[in-house]
């Protein structure tokens, strides 16, 4: 099934939670209450909720909103922001009588017959403003650029705005279904139906056009083809564009439980199951597992949720939604005035968990990170610079995420960042060690060649250097202490995990300068010591140990041989610490 065809189906089964055909939910600012004559009947009435610079405009149902490409101002029906439905503006350049007159235009012309008494009053309304009036009568300034609505003042108190009316429905529906459109067959439900030309605007994608943009667009000649003009080149009727746009749309909010920000990725989820409430456990399980917070449903589904992170199939936590419930992930980016889709995923929901929890074991290393299972944003933070987020490499993210849903292979391009962090910042931890494993996993089919744990059978020339280099390291901090101003992982890390042979020589002249001040107070210390390093060199094959340079496969099993090392090392230090015993290693240690 398609991207558009999936979200047309979504759109379906919100029911209220979405905008009915030929409306769109927009953020409202302020009111006016008319009198029916159209005068107003007091000051606009603030919509917004909160306080002070954190108040947010109401979302509220209106006849839906169109892009306004060119430079030919084009008003909304009933309702749009103060430049033109008050011709009043913070922007200069939109002051003038241009955005005002094509509102006045529009309602005067679409407003001539009508005998509701609602659509009177505000016809009246736009014949009788003028944007000098906005000072005359002392409206906050605040109002300004906001979007506003109408209601008579007989109404206000029920909650019912002039475009609420039925009377203006009913024409709001025929002026729809008046204008001339051609018709063809529907490449999203395979209908005959009247053709969208300009496919609504998709708004809430991160990096986008804060106006919108769109997924299907045509405004030049070169992509005219065969006398095709705008949608016509890729029908979709107006239904099923409406009915993407609205489903996407709402899933983009901020508040919809279905959105994750990747990157430059802008990512959304939904699911299709024979229940709606099957559906939003679904989604409420993958929202977890992505790392994304936890939502209203996290009660009903932590029970499968704890057993799903142990590794439990979903057939075991949740067997309700291992058969029947389809899922679908959309990543979209920004592209100018249009959105590119970064990918689409279609897949049973059992196998999409099978494939996180599969990416989550490869990832498994000992000592694990701190705290709950990191999120894939958790993960890609670990490539950037600084850990900034806006210094992830870009397209990262949606190739990450891909590779974890469809069980591909992973980005190189996420292996290479991961082996220059670690080389510029020298932190070697749980996370970085982990996508590097997970890397050589996939990527490489080094599945029984890359341990979880410390492996002191593994004879890789990689893994056994940064094992030695580990080892090293312990012998200057147990001779000179932890406070030293650089360790050899500050100096020499880099260098020794990418050409080896030009470092190590060295690194062994200063362990042994080290081991001999360790034997005048440590004797037990320096010879375990000692002894470790001859058991790690023993493991290699001859000539085999310092190579001139370790390829990008080796380098990563030097930083997972380091890890488990020295965390091999620390282990021992605490366990000897909690039981009051000498730690393995440190046999001798005053």
């Amino acid at each position: 099934m398609s991207p558009l065809a999936s979200l047309a189906r979504a759109y379906e089964r919100m029911g209220r939670d979405a905008a009915a055909f030929g409306y769109s939910v927009e953020k409202i600012g302020f009111l006016i209450s008319l009198n029916c004559d159209g005068s107003p009947a007091g000051p606009p009435i603030d919509l917004r909720e909160g306080e002070d610079d954190k108040k947010a405009p109401r979302l509220m149902q209106v006849p839906a909103s169109r892009k306004r490409p060119g430079v030919t101002p084009k008003s909304f029906f009933l309702w749009d922001n103060t430049a033109f439905a008050l011709g009043v503006s913070r922007d200069s350049k939109k002051i003038g009588s241009a955005r005002f007159e094509a509102f006045r235009d529009r309602h005067r012309r679409e407003l001539a017959d009508a005998d509701d008494i609602g659509l009177m009053a505000l016809l009246n309304f736009v014949n009788g403003w003028t944007p000098e009036a906005f000072r005359r009568l002392a409206w906050p300034n605040e109002m300004k650029d906001a979007n506003v609505v109408f209601s008579l003042e007989s109404d206000r108190r029920r909650g019912v705005c002039i475009h609420d009316r039925p009377a203006a429905r009913e024409l709001w529906r025929r002026l729809n279904a008046s204008a001339e459109k051609s018709e063809a067959i529907c490449l999203v439900n395979g209908e005959r139906a009247p053709i969208e030309r300009v496919h609504p605007a998709i708004k809430g994608v991160w990096g986008a056009e804060s106006s919108g943009a769109s997924i299907v667009s045509f405004n030049q000649d070169s992509f005219t083809s065969y006398g095709h003009a705008q949608g016509d080149n890729a029908p979709v009727s107006e239904a099923a564009a409406f009915a993407y746009t609205t489903a996407l749309n709402r899933l983009l909010e901020r508040d919809s439980g279905r959105r994750i920000q990747i990157g430059d990725a802008s990512t959304v989820f939904w699911a299709d199951a024979s229940s709606a409430q099957a559906a939003s456990h679904a989604e409420a399980i993958f929202a977890a597992l992505m790392g994304v917070g936890e939502g209203a449903e996290t009660k009903t589904i932590a029970g499968a949720l704890e057993a799903i992170r142990r590794g439990e199939p979903l057939a075991h936590a949740r067997p309700d939604l291992a058969s029947g419930v389809r899922f679908f992930v959309l990543g979209l980016s920004p592209n100018n005035a249009r959105l590119s889709i970064r990918f689409y995923i279609e897949e049973d929901f059992a196998v999409l968990v099978a494939r996180i929890l599969e990416h989550a074991e490869q990832m498994r290393v000992a000592p694990p990170p701190k705290g709950e299972r990191p999120g894939i944003w958790r993960l890609l933070i670990e490539t950037a610079a600084l850990r900034k987020p806006e210094n992830i490499p870009p397209q990262l993210a949606g190739e990450c995420l891909r590779a974890i849903l469809s069980g591909s292979r992973c980005p190189m391009t996420l292996f290479s960042a991961i082996l220059i962090r670690i080389r510029a910042d020298h932190d070697v931890n749980a996370l970085r060690v982990g996508i590097l494993k997970a890397v050589l996993i996939r990527n490489f089919g080094l599945d029984k060649e890359v341990p979880v744990a410390l492996d002191p059978e593994n004879a890789d020339a990689g893994y056994l250097l940064g094992r030695l280099f580990a080892t090293h390291e312990y012998a200057q901090t147990q001779a000179l202490g932890r406070n030293v101003n650089a360790t050899i992982r500050d100096q020499y890390y880099g260098a020794a995990s990418a050409a080896p042979r030009s470092v190590f020589p060295l690194l062994q002249r200063k362990t042994t300068h080290h081991l001999s001040t360790l034997r005048k107070d440590r004797p037990g210390l320096a010879v375990n010591i000692d002894r470790k390093i001859g058991e790690i060199c023993d493991l290699a094959e001859p000539g085999d140990l310092f190579p001139s340079m370790l390829s990008a496969r080796r380098q990563a099993l030097f930083a997972l041989g380091y890890y488990h090392q020295r965390n091999d090392f620390h282990r021992g230090r605490e366990e000897a610490n909690d039981n009051g015993a000498d730690p393995p290693y440190a046999k001798g240690l005053a």
